[in-house]
């Protein structure tokens, strides 16, 4: 069952990214933090949960452009996770399509990542540099730093540097 992340997920949401992401805690601790600013975005936080265990989560949250005098509201996803010995059985892809779709829903008709570019272009997502936008708070390569257009025109005006949020910078 795909739904909203409740506040009695936090646990177990903490545990899924830590063991999807190697035993490390950073994306856990960028879940809290996004949880806690003003760019979260309740429903687009988002859990697969299987009888009480929750098997993925994706968190899509505001950020924005800013370029040529103007700024631009885009929303972000990061992080994806599935729990390890549930990968590769759609769940994720489950997730995503979810979240698009509430992300659309909402009015936001961007969302931008950091991300494998062997996996997010099937949801529409392409290289962002190829539309004017630029990320300088981190050194990736271009097929990596893409942008999925979700509501036609919303890229139409959005030149300039995407800005993550204070709660991705923290070290």
């Amino acid at each position: 069952m795909i739904r909203t992340e409740r506040t009695a997920d936090y646990e177990q949401v903490y545990s899924l990214h830590y063991e999807a992401f190697g035993k490390r805690e950073d994306e856990s601790k960028l879940v809290e933090r996004i949880r806690q600013s003003d760019q979260f975005v309740t429903e687009l936080s988002i859990v697969a949960d299987m009888d009480g265990s929750i098997a993925g989560h994706i968190l899509l949250s505001k950020a924005a452009i800013f370029g040529h005098g103007s700024t631009v509201e885009v929303i972000v996803l990061a992080p994806l996770a599935v729990q390890p010995a549930l990968q590769k059985k759609g769940i994720g892809s489950a997730l995503m399509q979810e979240g698009l779709r509430r992300t659309r829903e909402l009015g936001y008709g961007l969302v931008a990542l950091i991300g494998h570019p062997g996996y997010y272009p099937r949801f529409g997502f392409e290289p962002a540099r190829r539309h004017g936008l630029e990320l300088t708070q981190y050194d990736v390569p271009d097929d990596v730093f893409m942008i999925n257009e979700l509501i036609q025109g919303s890229l139409d005006g959005a030149t300039g540097e995407l800005k993550y949020p204070q709660a991705f910078l923290h070290v």
